[in-house]
């Protein structure tokens, strides 16, 4: 999850989701993942006080900024071992997909699309870049 000034995601060369200040949530779907795990993530990512209050110190929610979520499997990559990554605790796209669209709805998030090839762009803010795992 990073704190933007500004993000936006594009496939085939076209923009499918922009945001202006907020959150940018790179999202992996974990293969033992499950509704209750989704919903959990949702609302701490909405709980969570990474934004400048008035004396500047990060102390407010995401609140009304917007949020951009894109689905990354490849979050999940092992490259412990050899020199091409691992994808096997990566959830399959018939379990994943569901949960990135449960996911998503909870935060009434913006999104790119699931499963295919997608170039983010965006402005980190800070930078303030946090992961968070829901186990």
């Amino acid at each position: 999850m990073q704190r933007v000034s500004r993000a936006s995601v594009s496939t085939d060369g076209e923009r499918v989701a922009a945001i202006g200040p907020g959150l940018l949530v790179l999202l992996g779907v974990h293969r033992t993942d499950s509704a209750a795990e989704a919903s959990w993530l949702a609302a701490k990512v909405r709980a969570l006080r990474v934004f400048a209050d008035a004396d500047g110190r990060m102390n407010e929610p995401v609140g009304d900024r917007e949020m951009l979520c894109v689905s990354q499997f490849t979050l999940y990559g092992d490259a412990r071992r050899g020199n091409r990554p691992s994808y096997i605790e990566a959830a399959a796209p018939e379990l994943a997909e569901p949960l990135y669209e449960h996911f998503c709805e909870l935060l009434g998030a913006k999104r790119g699309v699931f499963g295919t090839h997608m170039e983010v762009e965006l402005v980190n803010d800070g930078p303030v870049t946090l992961l968070l795992e829901s186990r």
